[in-house]
């Protein structure tokens, strides 16, 4: 199956997903998922009309994004893997939206780069709904009062939510988990589903699936 029949057949599997859930359609976006993928790889997927994608580390984004996003001006980069205090002022230089705040280092390194760099980018905080040690993400119960902290203290456009659920549970009760806490934050962006899991993720209330494999082929 060529790229654009691939990217073709989630995105018609997202709009039966809204559909399904009583959703209005074209409420949920697509992240792409790019990482480990180069730009030779990529250019057909904006071809065929993808404009937001997602890359896991700075490093890897710098040595492709900047000629991609100059060719095509108005792409979505999206960091959707752990950021290092050291990588910020390269992340904010670069990136569009990062989803993975999740902890006061970060955050306080994110909103002085944006400062001085005068870019006002999206952010969300990413929550460790498994508690998974191995895994980035603030804490459930401590996702409140570090939204509030963000938003308050540090200026920051909190927008949303992400999550990756542990891969060996159910994803929906780490989903409805996700939900929860966004409305006790006032928040209304849930990035959370990928391949495996966006059509449930859609299901809880997702605004956002990250979607790589079924678009790109195996890595």
């Amino acid at each position: 199956m060529e790229v654009e029949e691939r990217l073709n057949e989630v995105l018609s599997r997202i709009r039966a997903s809204e559909k399904s859930a009583n959703r209005p359609e074209n409420t949920v976006s697509l992240v792409a998922v790019s990482k480990t993928f180069d730009a030779e790889t990529i250019r057909p997927v904006i071809e065929a009309g993808q404009r937001v994608f997602g890359e896991n580390r700075v490093q890897e984004a710098q040595a492709k994004w900047p000629a991609l996003k100059r060719e095509t001006p108005d792409i979505e980069l999206h960091l959707i893997g752990p950021l290092q205090s050291n990588k910020a002022a390269d992340a904010v230089a670069l990136f569009d939206v990062i989803e993975t705040i999740d902890r006061e280092k970060i955050a306080r390194a994110v909103a002085a780069e944006m400062k001085r760099q005068g870019r006002d980018i999206r952010l969300y905080v990413q929550v460790n709904t498994g508690l998974e040690p191995q895994k980035a993400g603030i804490a459930p119960e401590d996702a409140a009062a570090f939204v509030a902290l963000c938003r308050d203290e540090l200026a920051l456009n909190i927008e949303g939510l992400m999550c990756i659920p542990p891969f060996d549970e159910n994803p929906g009760p780490h989903f409805a988990l996700l939900a929860k806490l966004a409305g006790q934050c006032g928040l209304s962006r849930l990035s959370m589903g990928m391949s495996g899991d966006f059509e449930t993720a859609i299901a809880f209330g997702a605004t956002g699936v990250r979607v790589g494999s079924a678009i790109f082929g195996a890595r």
